[in-house]
């Protein structure tokens, strides 16, 4: 009985530490939806990824009609000539695929064009919730769009519109950006353009129901 009592007590003690550390969330996708600089970043990061794709396509058309020519004419070149024949094709297809790694591959120019553009507005947004989370005793802040797990969200723990106005932004405002591509290309041809974790998009529902009203004072 005594040991029943001891173990009800533990449970009671964890449920009441549990219901005193206060939880919020944030919808990093709706935030970054009002970053006119994100907006400005992504569509300089599209237009580099399109162009770059352009230019290895053109490779890889420039080596499919290299290889069409030279089946064509196989038959009546000498043995020093197919060997020759066959090694520029190559050069051109390894000379494709490694300006396809310098520009989408891990580390590439796509890669560090995000970095540099991208990243000092994660480091802001981060710096905002930082502080809210401070002002708000906080104990822990869950990312929304990228918590697969949150099947239910409270709209009164949501804390983007707080986040917005410490970055000195009005919730509501939502800027038009353009939908981005996947990152890594394909063996052929190019890559397409990057995921960069966390759209601009920003007008699905929020909360758990199907449009929520804002809560929580904000």
């Amino acid at each position: 009985m005594k040991k029943t009592l001891s173990l009800l007590a533990i449970l009671f003690t964890f449920a009441g530490f549990v219901q005193a550390q206060k939880f919020g969330y944030v919808d990093s996708k709706y935030i970054l939806s009002h970053v006119p600089e994100y907006q400005q970043a992504q569509a300089q990061i599209n237009k580099l990824s399109a162009d770059w794709q352009k230019e290895i396509e053109s490779k890889y058309t420039t080596i499919e009609k290299l290889e069409a020519a030279y089946q064509a004419e196989k038959i009546l070149l000498t043995e020093d000539m197919r060997k020759k024949r066959e090694e520029e094709i190559a050069a051109k297809k390894q000379e494709a695929k490694e300006l396809q790694k310098s520009k989408f591959g891990v580390g590439g120019e796509l890669f560090q064009k995000r970095e540099e553009l991208i990243k000092p507005i994660q480091d802001q947004i981060y710096t905002a919730i930082k502080d809210v989370a401070s002002q708000s005793a906080l104990m822990v802040v869950f990312d929304k769009a990228n918590q697969s797990n949150m099947l239910y969200t409270n709209p009164k723990h949501d804390i983007s519109d707080k986040v917005l106005r410490k970055m000195g932004l009005k919730p509501g405002d939502v800027l038009e950006g353009e939908e981005e591509d996947e990152e890594e290309g394909g063996e052929k041809p190019g890559g397409s353009a990057p995921d960069p974790k966390g759209a601009g998009g920003g007008k699905e529902p929020r909360g758990g129901e199907k449009s929520p009203a804002k809560g929580g004072g904000k």
